[in-house]
């Protein structure tokens, strides 16, 4: 495992982004783990955050990109902050955009709030994580209809690795249906691993997060 990896789950942990307990998730279903991208919130956190998101969106897809566009709300400040660090580690100069919930009728008019998109604009998407996949249906849509683009892939933190509406995950139903992969900084697996050499994860816990991926995890 990479070491931004490892470093990535110690910082969402130390974060309290990554919890672990009871949790019900919006699917109903029961889950002991719960991420929450929601707990960044000093600038500190912000900017590892987003060095974290480069440094993944440079593994998986490289430079070739032009625009980041985050889902709003969560994905306006993910966007801001990897265009940040697309620039400082990098030398990367990219546009971020997001879209709003209501279209603006005033002033700066339209569904977008930051760059506008063009044809001919290759998009990395970026979003905290991705359980069912409901955000790409409303926000696709929105990135295709505003221009002629091509969607290079789809970035989260973390992969949870269980089923979407179907037998796979989520991330791999999105790119069945959009055409797109589907990827993350770290996937859960990756963070049980890393914290059970490490010592860190108690033998009651592991045994919840197993059951729960006997019932729900994906077969791909």
């Amino acid at each position: 495992m990479e070491d931004y990896k490892k470093e990535f789950i110690e910082f969402m942990l130390e974060c309290n982004a990554l919890k672990f307990g009871d949790f019900t998730l919006k699917s109903g279903r029961k889950s002991p783990f719960f991420m929450n991208a929601g707990a960044y919130v000093t600038g500190r956190q912000l900017k590892k955050l987003g060095e974290y998101y480069a440094r993944a969106i440079h593994d998986h897809f490289g430079l070739d990109f032009d625009v980041l566009f985050g889902p709003a709300y969560k994905g306006i400040p993910l966007a801001s902050v990897t265009a940040c660090a697309m620039y400082d580690l990098y030398g990367k100069e990219v546009r971020y955009c997001s879209n709003r919930k209501e279209v603006k009728d005033h002033g700066d008019t339209g569904i977008l709030l930051g760059s506008k998109l063009n044809d001919g604009d290759r998009v990395i998407m970026i979003e905290d994580v991705t359980t069912s996949g409901k955000s790409m249906e409303e926000t696709v849509p929105i990135v295709r209809g505003q221009a002629d683009v091509e969607i290079k892939g789809l970035i989260v933190s973390l992969n949870r690795n269980e089923r979407g509406k179907g037998e796979k995950t989520a991330l791999s139903e999105i790119s069945d249906l959009y055409g797109f992969e589907g990827c993350a900084i770290v996937s859960m697996p990756e963070v049980v691993e890393y914290l059970t050499a490490s010592g860190k994860l108690e033998a009651d816990l592991l045994k919840r997060i197993e059951d729960y991926y006997a019932e729900y995890g994906a077969k791909e």
